[in-house]
């Protein structure tokens, strides 16, 4: 899709998302883009955040047993809390080469997420005995 064919809710939900480093849930992006079209309904948001993934102007991030999370498309990995779910990203370079090397086939994107603990939540266990 060209951007100029994006809806004002599309252009500005791109907006948000782009300039946003905390991947953000739909609920989020609702929230912030309230601000400038109190009217706005959530549907709104969803149908615009699906054309804008399906159009790979955003990257929305899945993680089991929580929202999904939209993020701009600039290339970088993700860390993410096995415990509480939080989301980092991480930049390991442009794996691709690599990757279609050892799959002998052309790859045309990947979406790399490390699973780890974060610091709260090792203190969390560490404060609970498990």
């Amino acid at each position: 899709m060209v951007l100029s064919t994006v809806t004002k809710y599309g252009k500005k939900i791109l907006e948000i998302v782009s300039s946003s480093h905390s991947h953000m849930t739909a609920e989020e992006i609702f929230d912030v883009l309230r601000q400038t079209y109190p009217t706005v309904v959530l549907a709104t948001v969803y149908n615009n955040l699906n054309r804008l993934w399906q159009d790979d102007l955003i990257r929305k991030v899945s993680v089991e047993g929580m929202p999904d999370r939209y993020d701009r498309i600039q290339r970088h990995d993700h860390l993410v809390c096995k415990q509480c779910g939080r989301l980092l990203d991480i930049d390991l370079g442009d794996l691709t080469k690599q990757l279609e090397k050892k799959a002998g086939l052309s790859i045309l994107s990947y979406d790399l997420k490390l699973t780890y603990l974060c610091e709260d939540c090792k203190k969390k266990i560490e404060r609970n005995g498990a």
